[in-house]
């Protein structure tokens, strides 16, 4: 029994004494198509186009000097996804609904950038926090509200992920608690709405997942 509205996305709660909720994360392991099939599957040949299409838009925010970075946007984005569909299943932990797991992917990236743009290409992140154009009395408030942004920016990665997945998470666990008390008529309307509002939390997986590895691709590019 749940002790609060919140307690379902507890990541301490344990099975036998151990904290199991976390192994989620790598069940979309077993979803990856296998590459040694004598034939391949429709869902192999349908992921192989989706991972294809993101290669290719990957390549031209990175540039095509940059081809090998998109094989990192292209994992991330499959690690997101994969466990964004795995919340959606009855009894299975939403790793992405925590700030624990979007952050300690969001904050190790921006960190990464930022050390390699400094150093490699300091003058031009020098350049980048003072806008073309900007009046010499407003930069120093440009230059300060540019650090800010920048800084702020895997916060935001991760804050949008996470509550973007808790949201609906928590929508459906609302309506869901609903049932019992509800007439036969009623209950068929809210299976109905469960259904349409599990088909929108599918599409926000997606969404929420492509906007992580396109606005970390977009980063990169910044710092190169």
């Amino acid at each position: 029994m749940m002790t609060n509205l919140f307690s379902s996305f507890d990541p301490l709660s344990s099975v036998l004494n151990l904290s199991l909720n976390w192994i989620s994360t790598t069940l979309g392991l077993i979803f990856i198509p296998y590459i040694f099939w004598a034939m391949p599957s429709r869902w192999s040949i349908l992921w192989s186009s989706i991972t294809k299409t993101l290669h290719q838009e990957f390549k031209v925010l990175l540039g095509p000097m940059n081809t090998g970075g998109t094989l990192m946007f292209v994992s991330l984005f499959s690690l997101i996804v994969f466990n964004n569909f795995l919340g959606l299943l009855p009894y299975v932990f939403t790793s992405t609904s925590h700030l624990a797991m979007t952050l300690a992917l969001a904050l190790p990236l921006w960190i990464s950038f930022m050390i390699f743009g400094w150093v490699n290409h300091t003058q031009h992140m020098f350049a980048h926090l003072v806008p073309l154009g900007t009046p010499g009395a407003l930069m120093p408030f440009m230059v300060l509200i540019e650090t800010v942004s920048n800084v702020i920016r895997p916060g935001t990665l991760a804050v949008r992920l996470a509550a973007n997945m808790i949201a609906g998470h928590l929508l459906l666990t609302l309506l869901g608690n609903t049932g019992s008390s509800l007439s036969v008529s009623l209950l068929s309307t809210l299976i109905f709405s469960q259904i349409l509002l599990l088909l929108l939390e599918s599409a926000v997986a997606i969404i929420q997942s492509y906007v992580f590895a396109v606005l970390s691709s977009l980063y990169a590019s910044e710092v190169n």
